[in-house]
């Protein structure tokens, strides 16, 4: 499932529905309040992209401050989990806190856990500076032990407890031990009576804390994440399945997947082995539409440059050429190592050894970095060697770019990989 984003609202948060039957049960995961936890919203998002949910339904938003995170900081306006008490109309927040609030009080939500990284190690007694009672790390946090409503889930402490057995029962390390943090917010801690989960609480809504320590590397913090995630499922039913291994290498694989992200329907470019600046990439500065499968990527006009993110990291910087665009080209005919072929607009062609365009009435090609002395571009042999590799889109000089013109308007661009 491709996510498809307004370049104008790029940084707004994402909500995934994985559903079967709305009257199942429905959990709700947040991602991202705070942009400098990467175990949370890396989580979330391989949740909501790599889990099939057969029974039951979960709901994911993995980017809820997307800003912080691309920032890699935990809130440039604030700490957003400190805003759900009062806020502001004024707080540049104001409108996705107003947003994640109506989706935590919808009346299909039943669960809510809310996906944090903490400091060190959560134990109920001090032990040293890493493991005491004022860490978070660790720990499957409840702003109270139970309910006076009526909810399947009302009771938290004994739902804390079961999901921390079960993370404990897969531990890498004994010292990874997980722990139920009563913060008894009710009985006066002024900080978490401005949460997310307590307002959820407040909403009727049982709701969960669950801190990974910031001790470990993403893919282990990961890891941990997701043992609690499926304990939660595991509790209320919901039936699902995974396309990897629960560990933290096949993690690590996930995360480092070779994304692509899609510019204005026109243009496809990977997120992996990018050179960090790409120089005339033609753009329709009144067309605002990227989409990709990993909610985590966005694109930001910054100045006069669109940068691409990947969470806290950044992929590449587009420096931009103008051009109006024409939506008359939907494919082009390639000869790739002898085989024709019929290539959609925004595609990847991979090669062996050679590849042909074939030329088109009334379209102009040209191929990023190729020049000959008949300046022909189309039905011509074209081999690695012959496109200096400076050209190339990425550091290991094997991805070029064939762009295509109708007029003075630019009509679609491909790129052509060498194996």
């Amino acid at each position: 499932m491709a996510v498809t984003v307004n370049l104008a609202f790029a940084l707004d948060f994402t909500l995934i529905k994985k559903e079967n039957n709305v009257s199942d049960p429905t959990l709700l995961v947040v991602g991202g309040i705070q942009g400098d936890e990467p175990g949370g919203f890396n989580a979330s998002t391989i949740l909501a992209t790599h889990y099939t949910i057969t029974k039951g339904n979960v709901w994911v938003v993995p980017n809820l401050n997307f800003y912080s995170i691309v920032k890699r900081s935990r809130g440039p306006y604030g700490d957003m989990n400190r805003k759900f008490a009062t806020l502001k109309k004024s707080d540049p927040e104001y409108k996705i806190v107003q947003r994640i609030k109506s989706i935590i009080t919808d009346k299909q939500v039943d669960l809510v856990v809310n996906m944090h990284d903490g400091s060190g190690f959560y134990r109920e007694k001090y032990i040293d500076k890493l493991h005491n009672p004022y860490k978070w790390g660790q720990s499957s946090i409840i702003d109270q032990a139970t309910f006076d409503f009526n909810s399947p889930y009302k009771d938290l402490l004994k739902i804390s407890q079961y999901v921390v057995k079960h993370v404990n029962e897969h531990l890498l390390d004994k010292e990874h031990r997980y722990h139920t943090h009563n913060t008894k917010t009710r009985e006066g801690d002024v900080e978490m009576a401005k949460s997310l989960t307590y307002f959820a609480i407040n909403n009727k809504k049982p709701a969960f804390g669950n801190e990974a320590t910031k001790e470990f590397s993403t893919p282990y913090r990961v890891y941990y994440h997701l043992l609690a995630l499926e304990a939660y499922m595991n509790y209320m039913g919901i039936k699902f399945s995974r396309n990897f291994e629960l560990t933290p290498k096949d993690i690590a694989s996930v995360i480092n997947e070779d994304y692509e992200v899609t510019l204005f329907e026109k243009i496809t470019i990977p997120t992996k082995g990018i050179r960090s600046k790409l120089r005339y990439f033609p753009i329709d500065k009144d067309r605002t539409v990227y989409r990709s499968k990993n909610p985590l990527i966005c694109a930001i006009k910054e100045g006069n440059s669109y940068k691409l993110h990947y969470g806290n990291h950044s992929i590449t910087s587009l420096s931009p050429q103008f051009f109006r665009y024409d939506d008359s080209l939907k494919k082009l005919e390639l000869l790739v190592d002898g085989e024709v072929k019929d290539v959609p607009t925004g595609s990847t062609i991979c090669v062996d050894k050679y590849f042909k365009v074939r030329s088109k009435k009334g379209f102009r090609v040209n191929i990023i970095g190729y020049s000959n002395s008949k300046k022909i571009e189309t039905d011509v042999k074209i081999y690695h060697n012959d496109i200096p590799k400076r050209f190339s889109i990425d550091k290991d000089g094997k991805i070029f770019r064939i762009e295509v013109y109708r007029d003075k308007k630019f009509s679609g661009m491909f790129l052509v990989k060498f194996r």
